[in-house]
């Protein structure tokens, strides 16, 4: 086999590899809320009222995103941006990016999908209205890029910076016992 043939053929594999999508059962916990991406943890922020973990997704993680708890999405809002690099916390405030508004019986939550330098292309695979369970395909970011998912403060957090999560499986946050 010539070099070049060697070298379609990788290029080819990893392309593949990349485009994957794995099946994954989400916990069996109806208080838990699981990572809506594939990735290492770059932030986790407690606000006043909000609380927001952020997933930076690497060429090699898995980058089909899911809904970290079931429910409607009431909104879809898309924002037009740069292409810094995703792991910058700068690329929140200024990239290209999808949010998704989901209202579950617990609050409101969002799941914002964020382009990074390679990435240029959000795909969602639901529309406003959609009822989503937790761990169903919520859209795909095409290469290296950033996930935030941000939740009331009803919730506690379990992730922290530097923590490998897996999309759909990870329980990142926990809802407080209902009453």
């Amino acid at each position: 086999m010539s070099a070049a043939a060697l070298l379609v053929a990788a290029a080819g594999s990893c392309v593949c590899a990349f485009f994957r999508d794995p099946e994954r059962t989400p916990p069996n916990d109806p208080s838990t809320l699981v990572s809506p991406a594939d990735g290492v943890v770059c932030q986790v922020v407690r606000g006043v009222e909000w609380s927001k973990v952020a997933v930076f997704m690497s060429v090699l993680n898995v980058h089909v995103n899911r809904s970290p708890f079931s429910g409607r999405v009431e909104a879809l809002r898309y924002n037009p941006g740069k292409f810094l690099a995703a792991w910058n916390d700068k690329a929140s405030l200024d990239n290209e990016q999808l949010r998704y508004a989901i209202s579950t019986a617990r609050g409101t939550i969002e799941v914002v999908q964020i382009a990074g330098l390679i990435a240029r292309r959000i795909v969602p695979f639901v529309a406003t209205g959609a009822i989503v369970k937790q761990g169903e395909r919520l859209g795909l970011i095409r290469f290296g890029s950033r996930v935030e998912l941000t939740i009331p403060n009803s919730a506690e957090l379990l992730a922290s910076v530097g923590q490998k999560v897996k999309a759909g499986l990870t329980p990142v946050a926990r809802w407080e016992a209902a009453q």
